[in-house]
């Protein structure tokens, strides 16, 4: 972790506790499976599967999990670009889960994203004034003119571009300056929340802690909530207050970010923190002997790679599989969410049946 990225880390948390901005409640997304003239009808993939969670306002929350596990499905139901099968998405107190029309374009000014590649993200015909402004016209009713561009200038310069990328093509601007663009492009409708998804992974590793800087920056200023998504454990440490993980499109566990990470209470997060690369080889190969403990994966055709359509036959834990720590129960009954010591809750039977998870002492530090 660069020393950049280091000086982005979160504010100390006060005594009060901001209310809820964004609240989740047993959300449930499915996908229609490819029909076939000489096959049965099969039955939808599941990519969500009862996820709740809340982000309070102001505040980042993280959530990590491997590819396809169903993060990216989770943010694109709160932004409403897919169908909600069942379940609520609480803004504000109030439900955005079947807004249409006005009310919903309303709601995208609240609700902006960043995403992975800020070149696919970008329309490459049209130059960044017109990129950012074009936010600005629709829902701040800024027609094109002098006015809009002192907004757009005052927009780039707050992430750091100069008013000269106004009249710059996507295809001109190095991939970091093309991310500062989508932020600024965010920024244009004044939202309080931001989804970025995986806003750093396209990037180098010098330009990802300017990034990581300028959101905590942003946040600090404007008071800005944050869903941020990532595969990067440590970039979610620095950014988040807290953590949420997924497996098979369930959330696993969530909790504050430094007692997942010091404490973790599920054995799939255990195998994401010591999937982490360290510049220590003796923790490396520490981490190495602790993977393989925990991850037994003796059923390959059930794994996470098989995809999230596996999750619709699950009738136990997800990762039951490939946890090293499995019983019985493990392989019939999902488990429900408990809470933990220290705050969050784990969706594991160890808590809730048998012995108690003992941690295996990896070192999860700085």
């Amino acid at each position: 972790m660069s020393a950049s990225i280091a000086n982005a880390e979160r504010p100390e948390g006060t005594a009060t506790i901001p209310p809820p901005f964004l609240s989740v409640h047993d959300l449930r997304v499915e996908f229609a499976a490819r029909q076939s003239l000489f096959r049965h009808r099969r039955t939808p993939t599941r990519a969500v599967n009862d996820v709740s969670f809340s982000i309070p306002a102001g505040k980042t929350l993280g959530l990590v999990g491997e590819s396809g596990a169903g993060k990216s499905t989770v943010a694109r139901a709160i932004l409403r670009l897919v169908q909600i099968q069942s379940g609520q998405v609480i803004v504000e107190g109030r439900n955005v889960s079947s807004l249409s029309g006005a009310p919903l374009v309303e709601y995208r000014r609240q609700v902006q994203v960043v995403f992975q590649d800020p070149y696919s993200s970008l329309n490459p015909s049209h130059v960044v004034g017109e990129i950012v402004g074009e936010l600005i016209t629709r829902h701040r009713g800024i027609r094109p003119g002098r006015a809009r561009d002192e907004l757009v200038a005052k927009l780039l310069q707050r992430v750091g571009l100069g008013s000269f990328v106004m009249e710059r093509l996507p295809d001109e601007l190095s991939g970091g300056q093309r991310q500062r663009v989508a932020i600024a492009r965010a920024l244009a409708v004044e939202p309080r929340l931001i989804v970025c998804d995986e806003p750093t992974s396209a990037l180098d590793v010098s330009i990802q802690s300017q990034i990581i800087n300028l959101l905590a920056d942003l946040q600090a200023s404007a008071g800005l909530t944050y869903l941020f998504i990532t595969h990067n454990l440590a970039m979610a440490r620095h950014i988040s207050h807290t953590l949420a993980v997924m497996y098979l499109g369930y959330l696993v566990e969530s909790g504050p970010t430094e007692r997942v990470f010091a404490r973790p209470a599920h054995p799939y997060t255990e195998m994401l923190l010591a999937s982490s690369p360290v510049p220590d080889p003796a923790q490396q190969r520490q981490r190495a002997a602790a993977r393989s403990r925990i991850n037994r994966s003796t059923d390959p055709s059930t794994s996470l790679r098989a995809g999230p359509a596996i999750a619709a036959a699950v009738t136990g834990c997800p990762f039951a599989n490939r946890c090293s720590r499995v019983m019985d129960i493990c392989r019939k009954t999902m488990p429900v969410q408990t809470e933990v010591s220290g705050g969050g809750s784990v969706r594991c039977h160890a808590h809730t049946t048998g012995a108690t998870i003992d941690f295996i002492g990896i070192k999860f530090g700085h």
